[in-house]
């Protein structure tokens, strides 16, 4: 990966966070989940007792904690998801003159971030809207957000899953040293909660919804106190398909499609949990440990890691392995408490709350991880 050429750097000179209206606890998705548990095995007891269907087990908060730090997490639409005759979200259609929920997120993250930049919209001439789902192909999410700010220049859609902030800041920078850009938003609004299977004892908890926003543009150009120089950027990708989904256009197009095929499992956020830990975490580390040796530093240089916010578990995997300590909450801080995982955007609200204590010269590492599978770390430096 070709580094940044310190006669170029480029920093980010500021970050927004939007939070959703609704909080779920997990006593509140307990109980709607054994409530629909209940309901299942009752209506399907005759299957289950044949072997022809599995019965649904009981969640329990104690279990989702143990299993995933997580304790609550925010959602944009709150009815319907503690629904057992639903277990899903209600959100109503807007009409296309209206403002897309995902773009609603994203404009109020990107104003937060653009004050903390000191940057009027019409300074940015770069949009990348990165996160793991869309609402729509076309036309680009990006675009829209574009237009109600009021950015100029381009703007298109992108996505790695979980990794895609940290791709999308890689291509910013790439944007902005070869002159197409001069000053790069990347909008992370994770809707993802329409696309959680609430239904399912495994997976019900994972996810909420977040949006984030990243300002960058050269260091020449930008002002502040909150500035972070980025020293060096490694992606990798590496397929798999222990995360997937396969929901898409193409679900209603194929042979004998009846309504029951939309709540199939395929259908939703599915993932072979132990498979992913053993495999995508020494991906991780590897290539995080490799970036802090060709930049010829040490772990103890790095002050603080902003890790993508998978589970507690994961976290403390890679922490262990790359800083050879036990979890420091000051030096590898943990959001997945309130906020669960949300998705891309995880590492970028970590930085976002934990980053002002600290001093110029001061190197952190934001590192995401996820499906495809995908890594991305970047090396910041507080000027």
């Amino acid at each position: 990966m070709q580094r940044l050429l310190a006669e170029v750097p480029v920093v980010v000179s500021g970050t927004g966070l939007f939070t959703p209206p609704h909080k779920i606890s997990n006593d509140e998705l307990v109980l709607a989940h054994n409530a629909y548990a209940d309901k299942f095995n009752l209506e399907n007891a005759a299957a289950i007792e044949r072997g022809e269907q599995a019965e649904i087990p009981y969640s329990s908060a104690e279990f989702i904690e143990k299993a995933s730090g997580i304790t609550q997490r925010y959602a944009m639409f709150k009815e319907g998801i503690l629904d057992v005759e639903r277990m899903m979200p209600v959100v109503p259609r807007r009409a296309p003159e209206e403002l897309s929920i995902s773009a609603e997120m994203a404009v109020a993250a990107a104003r937060d971030a653009l004050e903390r930049a000191g940057k009027k919209p019409g300074e940015i001439d770069l949009v990348i809207c990165g996160a793991s789902t869309s609402e729509r192909p076309w036309p680009a999410v990006a675009i829209e957000i574009q237009q109600a700010l009021g950015c100029t220049g381009y703007a298109f859609d992108m996505s790695v899953a979980c990794s895609t902030a940290t791709f999308a800041i890689s291509m910013a920078i790439d944007a902005l040293l070869s002159g197409s850009a001069t000053c790069a938003l990347v909008v992370s609004p994770e809707f993802f909660t329409p696309q959680l299977n609430f239904r399912d004892r495994d997976s019900h908890f994972i996810f909420g919804d977040v949006a984030t926003a990243v300002v960058l543009e050269r260091e020449e150009n930008a002002s502040g106190d909150q500035l972070f120089r980025i020293l060096d950027r490694k992606l990798k990708t590496d397929f798999s398909n222990n995360i997937r989904t396969d929901f898409s256009y193409l679900t209603r197009a194929e042979p004998g499609l009846t309504l029951e095929r939309f709540f199939e499992p395929d259908q939703w956020f599915v993932q072979q949990g132990r498979k992913v830990f053993k495999e995508l975490l020494p991906l991780t580390v590897n290539l995080v440990s490799q970036q802090i040796e060709d930049c010829s530093l040490e772990a103890s240089d790095i002050k603080r890691v902003w890790l993508h916010q998978a589970n507690i578990n994961m976290n403390r995997f890679a922490i262990q392995k790359l800083l050879g300590r036990e979890v420091d909450p000051e030096r590898t801080p943990n959001v997945l408490e309130e906020y669960t995982n949300t998705v891309s955007a995880g590492a970028i609200v970590a930085f976002h709350k934990f980053h002002e204590d600290l001093l110029s010269g001061d190197k952190g590492i934001i590192c995401s991880f996820g499906a495809g599978y995908s890594v991305g770390s970047l090396l910041l430096e507080k000027v």
